[in-house]
């Protein structure tokens, strides 16, 4: 990953502007800098900030005042997570991540976001944010190769020292020189089709207007038979910035899962071997870690869909959250988009792992085997990835994980995934998303049968416009990233329409 550059200036110091290319601005945001040298260190920190908290407050517009203490935690949890993984993880400057991932996010954050204080240490690579002016500053501590943590509400800045580590910290070869997929060298080729028009909508995808109104591109890619054929980044990203996979992540998932049956570590038609669950008599047991991948584990939870914002943005742990909810439907019966789903499947498989193998698996046995060297999956405060979203990586690398289901998963002839995993992921169980839509595998998504597109493709989709589409019969794989915000979307199946007809 690409080391942050501290600014030069001294004005680069306070508050940033919140100006955006795409012509979107917000309210200032208060933001200061520690550079290395001048480090407070954690428990100075907390210190510094509790001080001067009740003044900020104070000083802040009515949103910030007057909103509940809950909301503010998970506004400066947000804040602090987006600024920690994006500065250490993604080499972004705060400028960036300003007027990307800190607006058109959750309506009910937004608006605190701005006035509530980020504390960046550059040096040990932390954010703090003030939210309250009796409680610790919401904390965001990065970790070679495990990224941003976040501490739980009202935890001392202090334990920042126990997030978990691995205790190895190999030199990971992310240089250029290596030859492509394994590197970055001689990726590219000429399209087999038509360049020009497939030129062209690579072009439309990043107008705002084409594929959908306000729209926000960062990143095209292109694969075919092997090789880069198209790929486009705005102007402040190139083919090492990451940006976080929300729900890509899911896919990812489902690979390392594949990665882990294809050892013998997990039967996916067997319970998934949650801890949490062996107790006599609890009816979860009976669960699959198939189920589990497929959205079916029949579990209740607050919000259907995206929101786990205790997990995402409150320091609550998956141990403590995902395992906790009761059945409500019988398990295989009912289709529910839940993060919790994947989150418990990811759980069972760090169950079943040993020591440094717990937090080193998905490096060791997939991540790195691939050349996916700039990917990032976070864990909690206690050690668990939160694999259902807070996953950073580029667009190269997700066209790497394209490219082992083209290769039926084998990656430099050695099988790291079952054979027929691919069939496996975008094949329909009895439990779907309601009819007409978009349909769902384990871990993918699939093209709604009138579009129109391969039946054989499937898809990694995330929030703000984070695709990964495969299409075995063309030899395709499609990446687009985005910052698409509430009331805009890209039309990835226009798009993909567009892209396979220019290299037919």
């Amino acid at each position: 990953m690409r080391p942050s550059t501290p600014p030069s200036t001294a004005a680069s110091r306070s508050a940033s502007p919140n100006a955006s290319p795409g012509g979107r601005s917000g309210a200032r945001s208060f933001v200061s800098e520690t550079f290395p040298g001048e480090s407070r260190g954690p428990v100075g920190r907390y210190f510094w900030t509790t001080a001067f908290a009740g003044a900020l407050l104070l000083a802040a517009p009515a949103a910030a005042r007057d909103s509940d203490p809950y909301t503010r935690a998970l506004a400066a949890g947000y804040k602090a997570a987006f600024l920690c993984s994006d500065l250490f993880n993604a080499g972004q400057t705060v400028e960036q991540v300003e007027r990307d991932d800190l607006q058109r996010t959750y309506t009910s954050l937004e608006p605190l976001i701005p006035e509530l204080k980020a504390d960046i240490d550059r040096e040990a690579k932390t954010v703090s944010v003030a939210f309250d002016e009796t409680l610790p500053p919401r904390v965001a501590a990065w970790r070679p190769h495990l990224g941003c943590a976040q501490l739980s509400i009202g935890a001392d800045p202090a334990s920042t020292s126990l997030l978990p580590r691995l205790s190895v910290n190999p030199a990971i070869d992310r240089s250029d020189r290596l030859p492509w997929p394994n590197g970055d060298r001689n990726a590219t080729a000429r399209p087999d089709g038509d360049a020009k028009a497939l030129g062209k909508a690579i072009e439309a995808a990043f107008d705002r207007r084409t594929y959908g109104q306000g729209s926000e591109t960062t990143a095209v890619l292109i694969l075919q038979d092997g090789k880069i054929v198209a790929e486009r980044y705005r102007g402040d990203f190139d083919m090492h910035t990451s940006q976080r996979t929300w729900s890509v992540a899911k896919s990812i998932s489902a690979t390392l899962i594949g990665a882990a049956v294809q050892q013998g570590l997990i039967d996916i038609d067997a319970p998934a071997p949650i801890p949490e669950w062996r107790t006599p008599g609890d009816p979860r047991a009976a669960i699959t870690t198939d189920q589990l991948l497929r959205m079916a584990s029949g579990l209740h939870s607050d919000h259907a869909g995206n929101r786990t914002d205790a997990l995402y943005f409150g320091g609550t742990a998956v141990t403590e959250q995902a395992v906790a909810w009761p059945i409500e439907a019988a398990p295989g019966t009912r289709w529910r988009y839940a993060n919790n789903d994947t989150l418990l499947a990811i759980r069972g498989l760090r169950a079943v792992l040993e020591g440094e193998e717990k937090l080193a698996f998905p490096f060791t046995d997939l991540l790195w085997k691939i050349g996916m060297t700039r990917t990032v999956p976070e864990t909690d405060w206690r050690g668990n990835f939160i694999l259902s979203s807070q996953v950073w990586t580029t667009a190269r690398d997700l066209a790497r994980l394209g490219l082992i289901y083209l290769n039926d998963g084998v990656w430099n002839q050695e099988r790291i995934l079952p054979a027929g995993w691919g069939a496996y992921v975008s094949r329909h169980a009895a439990a779907q998303p309601p009819a007409g839509g978009y349909g769902y595998g384990a871990g993918f998504w699939t093209f709604p049968r009138d579009s129109g597109l391969p039946q054989d493709a499937y898809i990694g989709r995330g929030n703000r416009g984070q695709y990964l589409v495969i299409v075995p019969s063309r030899d395709i794989v499609i990446v687009r990233r985005g910052y698409d915000g509430p009331g805009t979307g890209f039309d990835l199946d226009a798009f993909t329409r567009d892209t396979l007809a220019a290299l037919e």
